[in-house]
């Protein structure tokens, strides 16, 4: 027999009651949670879940209700970006890998963005989040640093491929305390 249309919403929206009451999860404080909603393009319209670093970068002091999430080119962003003038003012998307957490933020910081949302470089990661550290340059950042799912990283760079997009339009950052649960859309491939 066929479950009820609102069965697997019901589900998902008991589980993330569940996430939301536990006190820690994979090792971190659910306050620790950053969320983020892609508003274009549209196959891949859900609220992501990040993380912030732990001990670098800034924080959120303003919500951006639409600002460009921008695929750093290279991905790595380990030094020169070919697409900086289109970072600045914007968040950059980039990959893990190549050099540190903090470098990579410090290459998006000089180019003029607002924050670093940092993927996994593992595209099977769906649960496992990295804890983001300071090097041992002494080195700062300003701008807000976070860690993303290789999985959801890799959806949103797929999406933007696929569309011939530059970038994504998102709101960040999200309360999802403030969201009906039954309205929460996260993404299908990642459990809650």
């Amino acid at each position: 027999r066929q479950a009820a249309p609102g069965a697997a919403m019901l589900r998902r929206s008991l589980w993330l009651c569940l996430c939301l009451c536990s006190c820690r999860a994979r090792g971190l404080r659910i306050h620790e949670y950053l969320y983020f909603q892609v508003l274009s393009p549209g196959d891949i319209r859900y609220i992501f879940t990040a993380t912030l670093a732990k001990d670098f970068g800034g924080v959120f002091n303003t919500r951006y209700e639409q600002i460009y999430l921008v695929p750093a080119d290279p991905p790595e962003a380990c030094g020169e970006l070919n697409n900086g003038v289109f970072i600045q003012d914007q968040i950059a998307l980039v990959e893990r890998g190549g050099c540190s957490f903090l470098s990579k933020t410090r290459v998006i910081q000089e180019h003029g963005g607002r924050a670093v949302i940092i993927a996994d470089n593992a595209y099977d990661n769906d649960s496992f989040y990295i804890e983001m550290i300071q090097d041992s340059t002494r080195r700062t950042a300003d701008i807000p640093a976070l860690f993303l799912l290789g999985r959801d990283g890799y959806m949103i760079r797929r999406s933007l491929e696929q569309h011939g997009l530059p970038w994504a339009v998102i709101s960040i950052p999200v309360n999802v305390t403030s969201i009906p649960t039954y309205e929460t859309m996260q993404p299908p491939w990642t459990f809650w």
